[in-house]
């Protein structure tokens, strides 16, 4: 075995035989090499976040403890090093984890393969994704499918619904949530506002969207179905006005729609059939008997 030359310890001077003396060779030639984390660098549009949380610190630990299990995969840059299509994540985790190097698959590609690869091996990667994620991410998928070829929007549909394993009607939809205002999108994220409802006030112009914005924490409600159907109707027509959008967010939502949120808590306790008025009495009767008993 040849002997390796002396680096003083700086793996990014080193040359190429030695940072990748850990060859490991895989199907049809490739080889997981190591790559100093200094020359991994994240796409330039990356759809899918990397959070310092509890999730990440679990993956912190594993890898300073196991190493990095599974290898990323990244495609040389034209202003040298290499961006890091999969593995970011486990990129984060080797930082926090004061490891100086991770294994990579390194892969020629151009930037539509590269975007599908991205996109469908965070998919497959990661279990939880956050709505502005998937949009973003299926938005770039078919964006990134129709440039490589695929011929017709049914096609790239097809092609879209048996990668995700979503039908593609609601894909669309998915998709729809890119149209949002960052503002509006970060609520949907944050559970503030409800996907269908969002759908819906996609079909805004930016204006008239946050214009939306502004009643909603004004008013500190969120828009129901009903009310985002509404207001995606007068645009359309046309007929939507600050005004409007004020008047109709400020109003309280009906009776119906707190029914189904309020009593939500304690309907399981009763059999199935019971109307609100009956559980009304019921809770009704058990306070009274209580007070008694309590003085």
């Amino acid at each position: 075995m040849p002997r390796r030359q002396r680096t003083d310890g700086n793996l990014a001077l080193a040359g190429y035989d030695e940072i990748f003396n850990v060859n490991k060779k895989i199907a049809d030639g490739e080889c997981i090499v190591q790559i100093p984390l200094s020359d991994l660098f994240p796409p330039e549009v990356h759809p899918f976040q990397v959070n310092d949380d509890l999730a990440m610190r679990r993956l912190a630990k594993s890898v300073k403890e196991y190493g990095v299990r599974e290898p990323g995969i990244a495609r040389p840059r034209n202003d040298g090093g290499y961006e890091l299509l999969c593995g970011n994540r486990r990129k984060k985790a080797c930082e926090i984890a004061n490891l100086s190097t991770m294994p990579v698959i390194i892969r020629e590609m151009d930037d539509h393969s590269a975007i599908i690869l991205m996109v469908d091996s965070n998919l497959e990667q990661r279990e939880k994704l956050l709505p502005s994620e998937q949009a973003h991410a299926y938005r770039m998928m078919m964006d990134a499918l129709n440039h490589n070829g695929v011929k017709g929007e049914s096609l790239t549909h097809e092609i879209m619904e048996e990668r995700t394993g979503i039908k593609k009607s609601q894909l669309f939809r998915i998709i729809r949530l890119t149209e949002l205002i960052a503002p509006l999108i970060d609520k949907v994220d944050a559970n503030k506002l409800a996907f269908n409802p969002a759908v819906e006030l996609s079909y805004l112009s930016v204006k008239e969207q946050n214009m939306v914005l502004e009643a909603m924490e004004r008013h500190e409600v969120k828009p129901s179905l009903s009310q985002a159907v509404k207001l995606k109707k007068l645009c359309k027509d046309g007929k939507l006005a600050e005004a409007l959008i004020d008047k109709m967010l400020s109003e309280e939502k009906k009776p119906a729609e707190k029914e189904t949120t309020g009593n939500m808590s304690y309907r399981e306790y009763f059999p199935k059939g019971y109307t609100q008025k009956q559980m009304d009495e019921v809770i009704i009767s058990l306070l009274k008997s209580w007070k008694s008993k309590t003085g």
